[in-house]
Order: structure tokens, then sequence, then C-alpha cells
């Protein structure tokens, strides 16, 4: 299992605009899947959503509702498992087939 970075993108916001984070559409510990709205900001009367980068849990949270953020921050974390087809499927030395 690997740790994917929930990063605010560059909005194009003047260096001196306050950027907000508003909204968390998910709790730490929900599985989420690619694309999917993840963290709401605002930047002056407008928002913006930040997807998921990829399916996985969000295992962590580093910012929270009504925090400054900053382009390039890290707002969360991903707990992605394996990117094989059969990720999710047992081993054969889980099943005791052999």
């Amino acid at each position: 299992m690997r740790l994917e970075a929930v990063v605010l993108p560059n909005l194009g916001t003047a260096p001196d605009e306050p950027i907000i984070i508003s909204h968390w559409f998910a709790a730490r510990g929900a599985e989420v899947w690619e694309g999917d709205r993840l963290v709401e900001v605002l930047v002056g009367p407008a928002t913006f959503d930040v997807p998921a980068p990829c399916s996985g849990r969000l295992a962590e949270i580093r910012g929270f509702e009504d925090d400054r953020v900053w382009p390039g921050m890290v707002l969360g974390l991903l707990a992605v498992g394996d990117d094989g087809p059969d990720a999710d499927a047992p081993s054969s030395d889980e099943t005791g087939s052999r």
C-alpha cells in the first residue's frame, strides 16, 4: 500500500488572495474514487472542488475547514492499494489452493 498526496492545484490566484478550506466531502477512513469531489476551497466569492487524484481510502486530512491554504500544499493523503488487476483477489496461499 502506498500514500498518494491530495495537492491543492494552482488556481491562478494572486499570491495575496486567500484560499480557504470550506468543506471536506469525505471523512477520514472513507473510500473515494478517482475524480470524486474530495474537498471544497473558497477563493473570494467562488468555490473550487479538489478531486481525488486516484481511488483509495482517505488516510489523513492535513487541512481543516477555515484553514488558509496555498497552491502546492498537501491537503490530505490517500491510501492506495496495489495497482495490479488482481489486487483484491486472495493469493493462492490465502485460499489454501496450490
